[in-house]
């Protein structure tokens, strides 16, 4: 199983529409969109679940494709880790 980052998104978008799109390229197992708690709105990004193989399918065919007249950031979630020299967490 991998988790997909995908950036870019329109305020606007919704996990159905995100869905449609990734399920062309295998069985969506999770999609999680990062919403703000005020105004309800994607906050710009999401994360889906699929299968290896599928997953960099998808990854292949739809980084830097249009959606919503926005060119999707698409790639493998990476680990949130230090985020830079001096920082304290």
């Amino acid at each position: 199983m991998l988790k997909i980052f995908v950036g870019n998104l329109p305020p606007e978008a919704r996990e159905a529409e995100l869905r449609e799109l990734f399920s062309k390229y295998g069985t969506v197992r999770a999609i999680k969109v990062a919403v703000d708690v005020f105004t309800g709105n994607c906050r710009g990004f999401a994360f889906v679940e699929m299968e290896g193989h599928e997953a960099r399918a998808a990854i292949a065919a739809l980084n830097s494709t249009s959606f919503k007249g926005r060119p999707l950031k698409v790639n493998e979630e990476r680990p949130r880790g230090r985020r830079g020299p001096g920082r304290r967490h």
